[in-house]
């Protein structure tokens, strides 16, 4: 079965994951839809220093929009802020540093948060690939303590924040990765088999995307 899995993945991942599927797809694109402009709107982008989440942010700032950071670190994170800062000419560009592995940690985030800011899209981006299982303080493997558990329960603090706006979102960005693995809730902690964190960030991401379809 894992063989299979891994077969359609290839095909569908060489069609649609790479340079040639974006330009095959982007010929559908409707041009008006993407020159959308957002002042007034605040957005959430967590592991927003680099990749995805960077270029999100960025456009969301270059097309007026408030962004909220979420980033684990700090060093990091304020280089890209000062970047897009500087390209965007957009100066409402927040940082926050937070461990998306530890819940107490997000939780004390969000109260931190909803007395200062609002909130209209919350776009879970941050992901971790640990290929060597590790465990949190609060014994949680770490994989999965940032990329399913971390994502509940961001969003699940923050719904009260959303749920006060206007056309409130959350986006999940999942990973085509999720294709190879089929979903188990056997055993979370990746405990019983030998570890591989290809395999486990699979799950990870096949998890977090169907609770969100099932949460809203």
């Amino acid at each position: 079965m894992l063989l299979y899995r891994s077969a359609v993945w290839f095909a569908k991942g060489l069609r649609e994951y790479t340079k040639s599927g974006y330009e095959s797809a982007s010929k559908d694109f409707i041009p008006d839809d993407l020159e959308v402009q957002v002042p007034g709107r605040a957005f959430m982008v967590t592991g927003g220093n680099s990749g995805i989440g960077k270029a999100t942010a960025f456009e969301i700032a270059k097309r007026g929009g408030t962004v909220h950071l979420v980033c684990r670190d700090q060093n990091r994170a304020e280089g890209a802020r000062g970047e897009i800062i500087r390209e965007s000419g957009n100066q409402n560009i927040f940082l926050h540093i937070v461990d998306l592995s530890d819940p107490k940690t997000i939780w004390k985030f969000v109260e931190n948060f909803k007395q200062e800011h609002t909130l209209n899209v919350l776009i879970n981006n941050a992901g971790c690939m640990v290929n060597k299982r590790e465990l949190t303080e609060d014994g949680l493997e770490k994989n999965f303590a940032t990329n399913t558990l971390g994502v509940y329960v961001l969003t699940t603090a923050l719904i009260p924040v959303l749920e006060k706006e206007h056309d409130p979102r959350v986006v999940t960005v999942s990973s085509g990765g999720m294709l190879v693995q089929k979903l188990s809730t056997d055993d979370l902690q990746s405990e019983r088999t030998a570890f591989d964190g290809t395999m486990v960030y699979a799950q990870n991401k096949s998890l977090a995307q169907r609770w969100i379809q099932r949460r809203f």
